[in-house]
């Protein structure tokens, strides 16, 4: 070949180079998400991360969509998602893509304009664990992969463009009661991630680090301390025994990390935010007391090692299921004219509390609702003040808040521009018997793994309330307060534009002036949530997206949950994205159910013995089904179901698992006598009509909880 020829080739060859590296129409570059991305406060393109940015801030600079141009927001596409069956995540957004991950963590992928499935991933969950009816709270994505964990205990790393596993682990025993539902972070190539699981059985909670390439675990942290015998992982075990007593090992004690971690890279830490104990009663699993270390606290370890660096326990020895779970934001805030790098939470036990991060003390903690199982928090001590009485130990207490908490899992959010955090609150008690249960001769079994009196009636709509609260960290007051509808909203973001977002449990997608309070904007679903949303922007357009559906928590909390109307499948599971001049339709759903009405049958005949040793087994359904067989959530409202009726078809999806592709688990170890107390437990549920004082007990809510306690010291009962 000639030198002319040669020439024509080179520039050919170069050609060709030169369009493989052009952008395809309409996408945009690919971006490497990594620490800088996830430390860059200023981008607000992509939502690559359960709280945005390391600092889980959950503020966006994107102000696109603002205070004045709100009122143009309209559906720009909608995506429906009838095959799973709980959409309570938390999506995240990069270069046009959204991934979210939904019911058993069936991981989904979709083009941000048009809401066009690209790929869509099942991880196959184990059937036994789909009990743990939570579902996927989100994932998280790092260098051109996208990461969750499943119910099951596995984590694993897809491809983010084809969907295709990369890697996957076993974080869990098999068979063991852990489990997976909150989404992992990811920092310095390490993903990390907890689990669930100390409400159901024997636990002992840590986290563990893994390779982000290649899946290889690389270090693991403890929560609490195992049994002194076999010797302690590190010093901080070792001092953490200290603080029990008893053979608390024996019930694993709990101190799962299910849910939020944070990561602070001007200090190389990751922050832990730890569960409840196992069981709840600290009677019975630490009866020489102590602090219990280190459940319910904040705790700070070395990112590389995973050696502690130090903690800050929220509520020690506690007893009343108050996790630390809850999300934890870092920022630096003026605090009397000086700059301080804080750590703000608010857990389950009604205080909100503002750490140093450098060292983990207590700079201030007031209550954000109300608290009555402690008087204040010693800031001299940094200890909660109790009150007598509260831990139940020498009969039944009615507390607020109760174990749902003042702030639950969903997020709350900070906005550097107003200095306030937005904070989806509740307000409900919580009653609480030990029942006679005595250190040394309990043990804990399936029936009885709380250490509790149980509870079997129904939730009035009277019983909770929730709200968002905009709260001052510096002056540790309130700034406004909107109610919202029943007794679980959504987790919410703030945006340069001046806006708060949050999706609701009437339906509505609602945005809020982030100063004054007032709703400027809403749109109506076609079905609740609990969802947090997300936005980003698209080629210089802004987008804000969420999932709405009713499923998951809410389902537990019987007639409190079924007062939005959102009980049966027949109601939508759908992802919703808005923009400014959007003018998509949204699809019909059926309107609320005003009321289920129990199925008659009056040849049934109903036998008290069955139908109480039935109320027993029916604590393993209650998770989707609801309290007192109330349903409040998307599995149906048994009481009007004619499946019961039939030994044969209720064993058949019971035992046989005949409609586990629709999410309903089986239950292998059920007998047919089992099945049988079952179907008249839930015939007797049916016919239930409440007497004078239960009516008055649906009426006043937990209210009457108290009432009936002084009742009761009086001699009327």
């Amino acid at each position: 070949m000639n030198r002319i020829g040669l020439a024509a080739l080179a520039r050919r060859v170069l050609l060709a180079a030169s369009a493989a590296l052009l952008p395809v129409a309409g996408a945009q570059a690919t971006t490497t998400i990594d620490n800088a991305a996830l430390n860059n406060e200023a981008d607000g393109a992509n939502w690559a991360a359960w709280g945005r940015t390391f600092s889980e801030q959950r503020f966006s600079p994107l102000d696109q969509i603002n205070t004045q141009t709100v009122p143009k927001l309209g559906l720009a596409w909608s995506l429906e998602l009838d095959d799973v069956w709980n959409v309570s995540s938390q999506p995240v957004a990069v270069d046009g893509v959204i991934y979210t991950a939904v019911g058993y963590s069936i991981v989904h992928a979709i083009d941000a304009r048009t809401g066009k499935l690209l790929w869509k991933y099942d991880p196959k969950v184990e059937s036994r664990k789909m009990r743990y009816a939570w579902g996927s709270r989100g994932l998280a994505f790092w260098n051109g992969k996208v990461y969750t964990g499943v119910q099951d205990g596995r984590l694993f790393a897809l491809d983010a463009k084809t969907g295709q596993l990369v890697w996957e682990v076993m974080t869990t025993t098999p068979g063991d009661n852990r489990y997976i539902t909150g989404a992992p972070r990811i920092f310095n190539g390490k993903v990390i991630i907890g689990h669930g699981g100390a409400d159901f059985g024997n636990v002992r909670g840590y986290v563990t680090t893994y390779d982000a390439e290649t899946g290889k675990q690389l270090w693991r942290w403890f929560v609490v301390p195992g049994n002194p015998a076999d010797g302690f992982e590190n010093k901080a075990m070792e001092e953490a025994a200290k603080t029990w007593s008893g053979e608390w090992w024996k019930y694993g004690a709990g101190g799962t990390v299910w849910n939020a971690m944070t990561y602070d890279p001007e200090y190389n830490r990751i922050y832990l935010g730890t569960g409840n104990g196992s069981p709840w009663n600290a009677q019975l699993r630490n009866p020489g007391g102590g602090d219990s270390l280190y459940l319910c606290s904040v705790v700070a370890l070395d990112a590389d090692t995973g050696e502690y660096v130090w903690h800050y326990q929220t509520t020690p020895n506690e007893t009343w299921d108050f996790n630390s779970t809850m999300d934890m934001v870092s920022a630096t805030i003026d605090i009397e004219g000086k700059a301080r790098k804080v750590l703000m939470h608010a857990p389950k036990n009604g205080f909100f509390y503002l750490l140093d991060r450098d060292n983990g003390k207590l700079i201030s903690a007031e209550k954000i609702g109300k608290v009555t199982w402690a008087e204040k928090v010693d800031m001299a001590t940094g200890r909660p003040v109790e009150v007598r009485g509260s831990r139940y130990e020498n009969g039944p207490a009615l507390t607020w808040p109760g174990s749902g908490g003042t702030h639950n899992w969903h997020p709350m959010a900070f906005s550097p521009d107003t200095g306030l955090v937005y904070i989806p609150a509740r307000e409900m008690a919580g009653f609480y018997d030990g029942e006679g249960r005595k250190p040394g001769k309990w043990q804990m079994t399936p029936g009885d793994v709380l250490g509790l009196k149980g509870f079997f009636d129904d939730i009035p709509t009277s019983a909770g309330s929730t709200s968002l609260l905009a709260w001052n960290p510096v002056t540790q007051k309130e700034a406004w307060r909107n109610p919202t509808p029943g007794a679980t909203a959504g987790g919410v973001i703030a945006t340069h534009g001046g806006l708060v977002f949050q999706g609701l449990a009437d339906g509505r997608f609602v945005a809020t002036d982030a100063v004054s309070g007032k709703e400027l904007w809403s749109y109506q679903m076609g079905v609740g949530t609990q969802a947090p949303p997300l936005t980003y922007s698209v080629d210089g357009k802004q987008y804000v997206t969420i999932l709405a559906g009713w499923g998951g928590a809410p389902a537990l909390l019987g007639s409190l949950s079924a007062q939005h109307g959102w009980v049966g499948r027949q109601y939508p599971r759908r992802m919703l994205t808005f923009a400014l001049d959007g003018n998509a339709t949204l699809p019909p759903s059926p309107p609320p159910l005003a009321k289920v009405e129990p199925l008659a049958a009056p040849d049934f005949k109903i036998d008290p013995v069955l139908a109480e040793k039935g109320k027993h087994v029916y604590t393993g359904c209650v998770i989707c089904h609801g309290t007192a067989a109330v349903a409040g959530g998307y599995a149906p409202d048994l009481r009007a179901s004619p499946v019961p009726l039939s030994h044969d078809a209720l064993k058949a999806i019971v035992q046989g698992g005949a409609l586990e592709s629709r999410g309903m688990p089986k239950f292998e170890e059920f007998t047919d006598e089992d099945i049988t107390a079952l179907q008249h437990y839930l015939r007797e549920r049916a016919n239930y009509k409440p007497s004078f004082w239960e009516q008055v007990k649906q009426v006043f809510g937990f209210l009457w909880l108290m009432i009936k306690m002084k009742l009761l010291a009086m001699g009327w009962f």
